[in-house]
C-alpha cells in the first residue's frame, strides 16, 4: 500500500518535484496569511471602497508593467534561481512593511507603495515558478501535478491562512506579515535543493524586447492557446469587479466581521480540497472541454447568487461551491496550455497569461470599485453575472477546439493549429 507521501508527490515524478511542492506550499502558508491581514490593515486605514480596491490593484498593476519582460527573463536564465532572487526580494519587502508598523509609522500611502513593490517581485516568482512543472515531470502527469501544486494552494493560501491572518492581524498588525517573511524565507530554501534547471535554448545577443515579440507572434500565430488567454483575461474582468470590494460586502452587507470575511476564503479552500480529492476521478471519466464549460457556467451563476443574497451562511455555501470548479478550472486550462506550449516558450507563455489574468483583474476591481461606490455594494455583481453571461455564449464552441489542439511543435509557430473561433 502506498505511502501518504507517495499519494501526494508519486515517486515517477521525481525527487524536484517533491521540492517544488514543498517549497511552494511553503509559500502559499505565509501568502495566505497576507491574503486576509492584508485587506483588513487597508480597510483599517480607510473606508473608501476605491482606496481598498487600489490596495489589490497595486499589487497586480506590476503585471501590465514588467509581466512580459518577466516571461522573458524566465526564458533566458535558470528558471529555479530566479525563483529564489524574487522571492527574497519579497522577504526584504514585508521586513520594511513590518518595520513600520510595529515603528508606527505606518499609513495608507506606505501600505499601497508595499503592495506594488511586492506585486513586483511575484511577477517574477510566479512567471518563472510556472515553468518549473513542464521542465520536471512527463506531460501525462502535469495534470496530477498541477493538480497538487493547486492543492498547496487551496490548504495554506485559501483554507489555513485567511483564518491565521485575521487571527494574528488582531493580535498585532505585524504579525501576519512577520510570518510571511519566515515562509517565503523557508521556501526559498526548499526550492534551493533542486537540481539546476537547464537554461533554455535562445538566440545569442538578442535584446529582450525580440523575445518578447517572438512569443507574442507564436501566440497569435496559434489560436487555440490565444483563445484561451483571451477567455482567461475576460473571465477575470468579470470577477475581479466584485472582488475588489469583497472586504467591505462582506463586513458591511453581510455584517459578518473580519472574521466571517476571512471564513469566506476559508469556504472556497473547502470547495476547492473536495475538488482535490475529485479530480483524478473526473479527468478519467469527463472530457475537458465538458469540464470547462460546467466551470464556467458556474461561474456566471454565483455571480448571480452573491448579488441576490444578504445571508452570511448562504454566502459561505456559494463560496464552497466557487472553491470547487474554481480549482477544476486552473488546473485544466493550466494544464492544457502547459501541453500546447514548447519549452522554450514557456515563460513568455505563461508571461501573457498572466498579463491577461492580472490585466483583468486590474481593469475588474477599478471597475468595481467604481460600481460600488455610486451603486451600492452589490452592484458589481451584477455587472459580473452580465458579462461572464455573454461571454460563456460567444466561448462555448470555441472550447472544443482548444481541448482538441495538438502540442506545438518546436516550429508551430509556422505551422498553427486551425482557428477555433472559425
Amino acid at each position: 500500500m502506498p505511502s501518504l507521501g507517495d499519494l501526494i508527490a508519486p515517486r515517477r515524478m521525481g525527487r524536484d518535484f517533491r521540492w517544488l511542492l514543498a517549497s511552494s506550499w511553503t509559500s502559499n502558508v505565509g501568502d495566505g496569511v497576507a491574503l486576509a491581514a492584508a485587506p483588513l490593515l487597508i480597510a483599517s486605514m480607510t473606508s473608501s471602497p476605491i482606496l481598498v480596491a487600489s490596495g489589490a490593484i497595486l499589487q497586480f498593476l506590476p503585471w501590465l508593467v514588467f509581466g512580459l519582460h518577466a516571461g522573458a527573463i524566465a526564458d533566458r536564465f535558470d528558471r529555479r534561481r530566479l525563483v529564489m532572487f524574487a522571492n527574497a526580494a519579497r522577504a526584504i519587502v514585508l521586513a520594511a512593511l513590518c518595520v513600520f508598523l510595529i515603528t508606527g509609522t505606518a499609513n495608507i500611502w506606505i501600505v499601497l507603495a508595499v503592495a506594488f513593490l511586492y506585486g513586483t517581485a511575484e511577477v517574477f516568482v510566479d512567471t518563472a515558478g510556472s515553468t518549473l512543472l513542464p521542465m520536471i515531470v512527463k506531460p501525462a502527469d502535469l495534470g496530477i501535478g498541477n493538480a497538487r501544486l493547486q492543492a498547496g494552494y487551496l490548504v495554506a493560501n485559501q483554507f489555513a491562512g485567511p483564518p491565521l491572518g485575521a487571527f494574528l492581524f488582531a493580535a498585532g498588525t505585524a504579525w501576519p506579515f512577520l510570518i510571511e517573511v519566515l515562509c517565503v524565507t523557508l521556501a526559498i530554501v526548499l526550492v534551493s535543493r533542486m537540481a539546476r534547471t537547464p537554461v533554455p535554448p535562445r538566440e545569442e545577443h538578442a535584446p529582450v524586447h525580440t523575445d518578447i515579440a517572438q512569443g507574442l507572434r507564436w501566440l497569435w500565430r496559434n489560436p487555440p492557446v490565444r483563445t484561451l488567454v483571451l477567455i482567461i483575461l475576460v473571465f477575470n474582468v468579470t470577477w475581479a469587479a466584485p472582488w475588489g470590494v469583497l472586504v467591505l460586502y462582506a463586513t458591511e452587507h453581510l455584517n459578518m466581521g473580519a472574521v466571517g470575511y476571512g471564513a469566506l476564503t476559508t469556504a472556497s479552500a473547502a470547495g476547492g480540497l473536495l475538488a482535490t480529492m475529485s479530480f483524478g476521478w473526473l479527468e478519467k471519466r469527463v472530457s475537458f472541454a465538458t469540464l470547462m464549460r460546467a466551470c464556467l457556467s458556474l461561474e456566471v451563476l454565483m455571480h448571480l447568487a452573491f448579488a441576490l443574497t444578504s445571508t452570511g451562511w448562504v454566502a459561505l455555501a456559494i463560496m464552497a461551491v466557487f472553491g470547487f470548479y474554481a480549482f477544476i478550472w486552473g488546473t485544466i486550462s493550466t494544464t492544457v496550455r502547459q501541453r500546447l506550449v514548447p519549452t522554450e516558450l514557456q515563460g513568455r507563455i505563461a508571461s501573457v497569461n498572466m498579463v491577461g489574468v492580472f490585466g483583468g483583474m486590474v481593469l475588474g476591481q477599478a471597475l468595481g470599485g467604481v460600481i460600488a461606490q455610486f451603486w451600492g455594494l452589490t452592484a458589481p455583481w451584477w455587472f459580473a453575472f452580465v458579462g461572464a453571461a455573454i461571454t460563456l455564449l460567444l466561448v462555448w464552441r470555441p472550447i472544443s477546439h482548444i481541448v482538441s489542439a495538438k502540442p506545438a511543435l518546436d516550429d508551430a509557430a509556422e505551422d498553427p493549429q486551425p482557428d477555433p473561433v472559425a
